[in-house]
């Protein structure tokens, strides 16, 4: 999960490479009228949302049980749990870090559809993991690798609740 540029995809390719699971970036599961409006630089409304997390849903339900990364934003509480339902075994990965990092990363960038200009949206809009969520939040001031390793280590002592780890 996770705001434009705070790296979810370089983190999702490398966790499914060491997992040994499939990727799916989950910005190829948007409807071409959300695409569109993302970049037009309208954010989407929550209703405009759901058939992309009910899609985000069955990706991963269809992953069990091997298992599967999927990025996407969730950026909201109720987004999560909304997939969580379809997959209560759901355990979400939460890069964090300062929006000024995340902005230089971006402006070195270039996403085919979500401008820049969503970035400030997307900091308003999130919700950082909880601790009564499986999962992590991860500091991406830290290399790729470290964080790889922090993700695997949570995962493999089965962690039921977020935590923090650098």
């Amino acid at each position: 999960m996770g705001v434009q540029g705070a790296g979810k995809s370089t983190i999702g390719t490398l966790l499914a490479e060491r997992l040994g699971v499939a990727f799916v970036d989950g910005d190829r599961l948007h409807s071409a009228d959300n695409v569109a409006r993302m970049a037009a630089g309208i954010a989407l409304t929550d209703t405009e949302r759901m058939p992309w997390l009910a899609d985000v849903a069955n990706v991963l339900r269809e992953g069990q049980p091997e298992g599967v990364v999927v990025v996407c934003s969730a950026l909201k509480r109720r987004y999560r749990d909304f997939i969580r339902h379809s997959v209560p075994s759901l355990f979400i990965v939460d890069p964090e870090g300062p929006m000024e990092l995340v902005a230089q990363r971006i402006s070195a960038r270039n996403h085919e559809y979500m401008p820049a200009e969503l970035l400030q949206s997307q900091y308003d809009t999130l919700e950082p993991l909880e601790a009564d969520e499986s999962g992590i939040i991860v500091d991406i001031r830290y290399t790729p690798a470290e964080l790889i390793d922090s993700i695997v280590t949570a995962i493999t002592e089965g962690g039921t609740s977020a935590h923090r780890a650098g």
